[in-house]
């Protein structure tokens, strides 16, 4: 055989090669013939050239079937869908109050058999406290009014504000305006400040015809000596019993004992150097003179007597 007839030969069998996975599959058989045998055994060149190239890959897309791809896009939608579903019924329950008799957060929800997964998507709801009602001007006037006369000593603005749960801005100016109220009036007693609080007092003018009632032949005043000693304390407090008995020339432990057993006076620490205790007057010494601070009492000067320096300087 020529070269060209076997070229042409060649190209016809590579013309109708067929690719392995293109071939029928054939009935199992041995070959009968020996040429079968011979073109297995012997390929030629032309073949094994072919044979070694890479076969051909169809895309993905074409072997897989039909049903598949269509199958993609709904899983795609159920899933979203089944998101959307999800994220609603969260909004739903976090939005929701707790019915009677459920547990909220905060609570023993796995005491209440219900697990805390559940009721973390609960919320507590809290009822605030109803503020009081405020009362009207002629309630709170006749309020205050029926305090101040039980009070067995002076009461201050805040108490007063918080037994009648109002607002301590407008008792303090509710008890001005009862105090002038009485004093236009002209009644026999007043409403006025003392010892940091408010109590109703006798008025001074009528001070006779109250002695007559209250006293009715008794003798409660304190003595000569005990109200010296008063008056030394009230205005040189804080003052040890050493000061008093030098400013008065006497001793006065007695007469102390005396005021601290009535209340007047009271213990108030002790003197850094001497160690010696240190006396002041009471709240109810403000309270039965009618003064709020002992910054009220009146000056000494219009009391002392004129040669008050020749008599200081006799005694030294």
């Amino acid at each position: 055989m020529s070269d060209e007839d076997r070229r042409d030969s060649l190209a016809d069998q590579a013309a109708a090669w067929v690719p392995p996975w293109e071939r029928p599959r054939p009935p199992a058989a041995e070959p009968d013939t020996a040429d079968a045998a011979s073109d297995i055994t012997a390929p030629s060149p032309a073949t094994d050239d072919l044979a070694a190239q890479p076969p051909v890959q169809e895309p993905v897309s074409a072997a897989l079937p039909a049903d598949l791809d269509r199958a993609e896009p709904d899983r795609a939608e159920s899933d979203r869908a089944e998101s959307d579903r999800a994220e609603s019924d969260s909004a739903e329950s976090d939005s929701a109050e707790p019915e009677p008799g459920e547990p909220v957060v905060g609570e023993s929800s796995e005491a209440a058999g219900v697990p805390r997964r559940q009721a973390a998507g609960r919320r507590r709801v809290t009822a605030a406290p109803e503020p009081a009602p405020e009362l009207s001007d002629t309630e709170l006037r006749g309020a205050l009014e029926a305090i101040l006369l039980v009070v067995d000593e002076p009461v201050s603005e805040l108490v007063l504000a918080q037994v009648l749960e109002q607002r301590a801005e407008r008792v303090g100016p509710m008890l001005d305006e009862i105090a002038a109220g009485y004093t236009a009036a002209g009644h026999g007693f007043e409403l006025r400040r003392a010892a940091g609080g408010w109590r109703l007092y006798t008025r001074p003018e009528y001070a006779t015809y109250v002695e007559r009632f209250v006293l009715d032949g008794q003798s409660v005043r304190l003595t000569q000596a005990a109200l010296e000693t008063l008056a030394v304390v009230a205005y040189k407090q804080p003052v040890t019993r050493s000061r008093i008995s030098a400013i008065r020339g006497v001793n006065c432990d007695g007469v102390i004992r005396t005021l601290v057993t009535r209340g007047l006076v009271e213990e108030c620490g002790t003197e850094t150097d001497s160690g010696a205790f240190l006396y002041k007057t009471t709240t109810l010494f403000l309270e039965k003179l009618g003064l709020n601070t002992v910054d009220e009492l009146p000056p000494l000067a219009p009391f002392l007597p004129d040669d008050v320096e020749e008599l200081a300087d006799a005694t030294r």
